[in-house]
């Protein structure tokens, strides 16, 4: 089954003037079996609008989809593989390295992948694209990027400028440079059209931008303040500005790449001195911004707090910054070309440290924020929050390496253990906090934090040995601490790396450390939760199943005094087992449907596929056998993305292979077969929507009534 608009494109947003011809190379290109196309050019001259109408058009070839990884923001080409992973939805769930577990994960599908902006990431994204490439005979790569990647697969298609009017009074020829920017004048000035009068000087404008769609929009962008003669006259005497060395194809420096640098500098030139700053502070931000980031970084006495939003509102008139709005309220972006500009002036105003320095203790500050209210009633609101916010984590985390300060990023990266641990990128984490430990080896409650949120961590991805071997190392940095949730921690450490390990004994004896009420308050309050949900999970596993049962009652108390989702989703699941056990069918359904509820809120891909493997438990064994292959079908698909079908501890692993031999005696292969692929090929969202909704009223299947 092909799953048409599979992937994540962005909308395209306005219309895309010329590049016909550019289109229909790409399309060549691929149809003749080009593995790999970059598409090259100066900033500025609209490679990723080309690659995204490129990718539009290709996404329905591609079976399971077309997915746009932007790469601007990622500084270190250690991480590429995540950042692909990231958009792929690949949870980093095993020890292997991302690179072998994304090419097994595309080694069967036919995938369309593009990624934006490589040009600082040359050697790393050709690196990557050859081992994919290879190990998957059905992925295509579109590249965008400044500079080649000059890998012996790859296609190379330049994008160059718009064509230019040749005359002042051409009508024809040019067209789509005057069209696009007889289109943004609108959008500047509401009403405005092109008539016999001001061609003449729109053709003038056109020629003295060479075409270049960037500098077209921001030139376009001034209509509200000069006319169409004023805006030429100050174009035509042009200046010098600053400018990049990177943005260039080859070594030599295409005749137009001075027209961007002019309609830059020269809109540089039309800002107020506090927009210009804005424009340079801003540019420390990454992958999108909030006001809130924006005031924290940017303002100070030169630039107060309550002008920050005016001033963002006129940058955006201006076409320097782009407003977003998403779910989670108003953002606000710059293009990599925009952003390198104020970036450069910020290193000439010798604010580049300071401002890097506070983008670092405002994301430092948001993490440890987000900590402390993990356990509450906006622990969903937090996990939203800080993975819109991964980029500017993952650069202030960059940037604490990059300055060897590693007590700042033990701060962070261990404030941050629930991103790692529940959030689906524990390899990240695994690096990050690697790093920041070999910094700072000095004793103290921040190593402390780290080393239990690096063994937890590992842990997520079938690491239980590093764990174990840090627990040593964390009590002790704990033993003279008041801190009653230390101790906790220790005990969820050692209990859960056992457990996972399938030592069931062993991790009761370890978690009955653990008090059996919650501790005061302290630095790892999740840890009682978290003991509980390992308590619950070792007594089902024992065979005390009606004591797994109790624990796991009494954490969903706690959890709903709290308002908390991810622990109380973990307690759900494990009722629903022990209703399975005890043979109480229909309540397990209805726990496991609470748990996959729970779990899809904090985008938890661990906690789906195992709830959709209870769920379908429990279904077959309510007599809807159909129904339960497809649920099988639709948790294949969550556990592919873990790294295998067959993760998790051998006695779920084994039950979920029972339900599958109960599923295909009672309904025959065939049928199986139909329902798991109908489940295992539908959008995962909407088998998960799916599986929320209770069986309708049809009869059960005759085999099993």
């Amino acid at each position: 089954m092909r799953r048409q608009g599979a992937g994540n494109l962005p909308l395209e947003t306005c219309e895309l003037y010329g590049r016909e011809q550019e289109l229909a190379e790409v399309r060549r290109l691929f149809d003749e079996g080009a593995r790999l196309v970059t598409l090259a050019g100066v900033g500025g001259v609209g490679k990723t609008r080309l690659a995204l109408r490129a990718a539009h058009e290709a996404q329905p070839s591609f079976r399971d989809g077309a997915w746009w990884v932007e790469l601007s923001s990622l500084r270190r080409g250690a991480l590429l593989a995540h950042a692909v992973s990231e958009v792929l939805a690949v949870v980093d769930q095993t020890t292997r390295s991302m690179i072998d577990v994304l090419a097994d994960y595309l080694a069967g599908r036919e995938v369309l992948l593009v990624l934006d902006t490589c040009e600082h990431l040359v050697h790393e994204c050709a690196l990557a694209a050859d081992v994919l490439l290879r190990a998957a005979p059905g992925l295509r790569i579109l590249v965008t990027s400044r500079r080649p990647l000059r890998t012996h697969v790859e296609r190379l298609l330049t994008v160059d400028p718009l064509p230019v009017p040749e005359g002042e009074g051409a009508a024809c020829g040019g067209a789509d440079a005057m069209a696009l920017l007889a289109d943004r004048a609108a959008e500047a000035v509401p009403g405005f059209t092109v008539t016999d009068a001001n061609r003449p000087d729109l053709v003038r404008l056109c020629r003295s931008l060479d075409g270049l769609p960037l500098a077209i929009e921001l030139a376009a962008a001034r209509l509200r303040d000069l006319s169409v003669v004023e805006l030429t006259e100050k174009l035509d005497d042009r200046f010098a500005v600053l400018g990049t060395t990177d943005e260039v194809v080859d070594d030599a420096e295409p005749p137009w790449h001075q027209a961007l640098r002019t309609a830059i500098g020269w809109s540089h030139e039309l800002c107020t001195p506090a927009e210009r700053l804005l424009w340079a502070r801003l540019s420390v931000l990454v992958g999108g911004f909030d006001v809130e980031a924006a005031r924290a970084v940017c303002a100070d006495a030169r630039l107060p707090e309550d002008a920050i939003s005016g001033l963002l509102a006129s940058l955006t008139d201006k076409s320097i910054v782009r407003w977003e709005p998403t779910g989670g309220g108003e953002r606000y972006r710059m293009l990599d070309t925009i952003r390198e500009f104020g970036a450069a002036w910020l290193r000439g105003l010798g604010e580049e440290s300071a401002l890097r320095h506070r983008h670092r203790d405002h994301f430092r500050a948001l993490a440890q924020a987000a900590d402390a209210g993990w356990t509450g009633p906006d622990q969903v609101t937090w996990h939203d929050r800080t993975t819109t916010e991964h980029a500017n984590l993952r650069a202030a985390l960059d940037f604490c390496l990059a300055e060897r300060d590693g007590h700042s990023g033990l701060q962070m990266a261990g404030a941050l253990w629930f991103f790692w641990y529940a959030c689906g990128f524990a390899q990240e984490g695994v690096y990050f906090l690697d790093r920041a430990l070999d910094l700072d080896p000095a004793p103290g409650p921040d190593r402390a934090k780290a080393l239990w949120a690096r063994g937890m961590a590992g842990q997520t991805v079938g690491d239980m040995e590093t764990g174990l071997r840090l627990l040593g190392a964390f009590r002790k940095a704990t033993a003279d601490e008041a801190d009653e949730t230390a101790p906790v921690a220790a005990a969820l450490l050692e209990g859960t790396c056992l457990a996972l390990s399938g030592r069931q004994t062993q991790a009761a004896e370890a978690l009955d450390v653990a008090s059996r009420t919650p501790p005061s308050p302290g630095r790892y309050d999740a840890a009682w939760l978290l003991v509980q949900v390992a308590r619950a999970y070792v007594h089902i596993q024992l065979g005390q199943v009606a004591e797994g049962a109790v624990v796991a009652d009494r954490l969903c108390a706690v959890c709903d005094d709290r308002g908390e989702t991810h622990a109380r989703a973990w307690g759900d699941l494990l009722r629903g087992l022990a209703a399975l056990a005890l043979g109480r069918a229909a309540e397990a359904e209805a726990h496991a449907r609470d748990a996959l509820d729970g779990k899809r809120r904090v985008h938890d891909s661990l906690g789906i596929a195992m709830a959709l493997d209870v769920l379908a438990s429990a279904t077959v064994a309510s007599g809807h056998a159909e129904r339960a292959a497809q649920l099988l079908g639709t948790a294949d698909r969550v556990w592919q993305t873990l790294g295998s079908p067959q993760m998790g501890a051998p006695e779920l692993v084994a039950a979920r292979q029972a339900c599958e031999a109960q599923v295909r005696q009672a309904i025959g292969d065939d049928i199986y077969e139909t329902a798991f692929r109908a489940g295992y090929d539908s959008d995962t969202d909407a088998g998960i929507t799916r599986a929320l909704s209770r069986p309708g009223t049809a009869s059960p299947h005759p085999e099993i009534d």
